[in-house]
Formats: C-alpha cells, structure tokens, sequence
C-alpha cells in the first residue's frame, strides 16, 4: 500500500477513493447514498465515507491555498519573498499536513490489519496534536522522608 502514495506526485485522494470503492465493491456515490439513507446499518461504511468526506476537504483547502501562493509568487519581483507570501507558503504546509494526517488515517484503516475506524480515529486525534489527558501520567507527590517528623512537615505546608 505504501507504494500507492510514495512520491507525493500522485493524487493522494483518487487513490484513497479507488482503495475505499473496492474494499466495499461500489463508488463513493452509491456508498454515500447508502450510508446517507441508512447511517447505522454499517458503521465502517459510515466512518468511511465521514474519513473520505474530511480527505476530500482538506485536499480542497489544500488545492485553494496553493492556488494563491502560486498567484503570489507570480507577482513577485526578483528572488525575494514578502511576508504575505511566506505566510502563504505556512499555509501551504499546513494544508498539506492536515491532508497527509487524514490520508494516513484512510489508509491505516483500509489495511486489513489495522486498527478499526474507532482506534484509527483516537490515534489520528492525538497525531494532530489533541490530547485525550495529561500528556504525563500525573502521581500522587511522595511521602516526606522518615527522618522528617510529620509535625515539622505540617508546619511549614508540606515538602516543596
């Protein structure tokens, strides 16, 4: 599967979709339309099409903001570039990101040893930076040592 969207060049959503469409035998229309009139009745279907949905957005985003970088560097003088267009081309690097997260997401959850939507889902979550808890387990702060008598600790407030 690696193999499918190894260079970047090619179209990262067109293969997802081809992948999808044969893993349930349909287009991603009739797959729509099955989920659009039966959510429930297939909840893999459902994730899917929820997963292709956010895909295809995010490669719109994408396809927009390249657009006006390239629009921008065109009116570029000489090899230098102004502040709007460098902040065109963070954007640009975060649409890119964001779709890569989701097509990874898709693929990990086509793969017929991957984690489920579900799973795929939290670890997708967390690959873009949301956190589900502490991103360090939280303890407990230590007893005061022994040689320390416990009236003294409570004294001062405790151990810093």
């Amino acid at each position: 599967m690696s193999e499918d969207i190894s260079d970047g060049t090619e179209d990262v959503v067109g293969v997802l979709t081809t992948r999808i469409e044969a893993h349930f035998g349909m287009s991603m229309d009739q797959l729509k339309a099955a989920v659009a009139a039966s959510p429930t009745a297939h909840r893999d279907a459902s994730a899917f099409v929820a997963w292709h949905t956010l895909l295809v957005h995010s490669q719109t985003v994408l396809d927009r903001a390249e657009a006006e970088l390239l629009a921008a560097l065109e009116t570029q003088p000489g090899e230098g570039v102004d502040d709007p267009t460098m902040a065109l081309v963070r954007r640009v690097e975060q649409a890119v990101t964001v779709r890569d997260q989701w097509a990874v997401a898709v693929r990990r959850i086509l793969a017929p040893h991957a984690l489920g939507p579900d799973e795929a889902r939290a670890e997708t979550s967390t690959l873009a930076g949301e956190r589900p808890g502490p991103a360090v387990p939280t303890t407990p702060a230590p007893a005061p040592p022994a040689t320390v008598p416990a009236a003294a600790v409570q004294r001062r407030g405790g151990l810093r």
